[in-house]
């Protein structure tokens, strides 16, 4: 067995001729930190599994403001890629390497054959592909009724002090969305160095940052 597929045990356990031929063409790579991996626009020629690390999936607005769609980490591969690959289409947004990244390469063609003959392979891709659908389509609400991480900042700014007792499906209760969109943004604050999360608390670190970003 490839070592690499210890970071998915989904796929430990296929033993189809495709799949075979897919992990002997596989390489191994390291890419450093704050890197782009693809651009809007490039063509997609390899399926990427993220063995270590973290890759930023973003989309740039007309006006500059960028939204980052989701990331990819350990055990984890790129559902916009996988749609390139299936759709023989061009990326519509850009990654970037967060830190440094261990992954996996996998030719176009070889994957497609794996795909054919694989429903383990398959599952592995299409449940990919429910979860991150569900992940954007949160994100999708919480931009159309408002910036939530605006409302959320504020939400934060109001506790008492810098220590705050609450879950985040409270929060969501009160800001009126889902559990997941408030988990999703807290953990950006968190990436900014904003908040510290804890099991049922949350720590204000930078409350300047957050009183800035209430105040948009």
């Amino acid at each position: 067995m490839q070592t690499w597929l210890e970071h998915f045990p989904a796929l430990q356990n296929i033993d189809t001729p495709g799949w075979r031929n897919a992990c002997d063409q596989a390489r191994e790579l390291t890419l450093p930190a704050h890197q782009p991996v693809f651009h809007s626009g490039d063509t997609c020629n390899q399926f990427l599994l993220v063995l270590e690390g973290s890759v930023r999936v973003q989309k740039l607005s007309d006006s500059g403001r960028e939204i980052v769609l989701y990331r990819v980490e350990s055990g984890q591969s790129c559902i916009l890629t996988t749609a390139c690959l299936l759709g023989n289409s061009s990326y519509q947004a850009e990654a970037f390497t967060e830190t440094t990244v261990h992954a996996v390469a996998i030719p176009a063609a070889a994957f497609e054959r794996a795909l054919d003959d694989s429903k383990q392979l398959r599952n592995f891709v299409f449940n990919g592909y429910g979860q991150r659908l569900t992940e954007l389509l949160m994100l999708i609400d919480a931009i159309s009724f408002g910036r939530l991480d605006c409302r959320l900042a504020s939400r934060l700014l109001k506790a008492d002090n810098a220590y705050l007792q609450t879950t985040h499906q409270q929060l969501a209760s009160e800001l009126g969305t889902a559990r997941e969109v408030i988990s999703r943004t807290l953990k950006e604050f968190e990436r900014q160095g904003w908040v510290k999360l804890g099991r049922g608390s949350i720590e204000l670190i930078n409350t300047k940052a957050l009183a800035e970003l209430s105040d948009l």
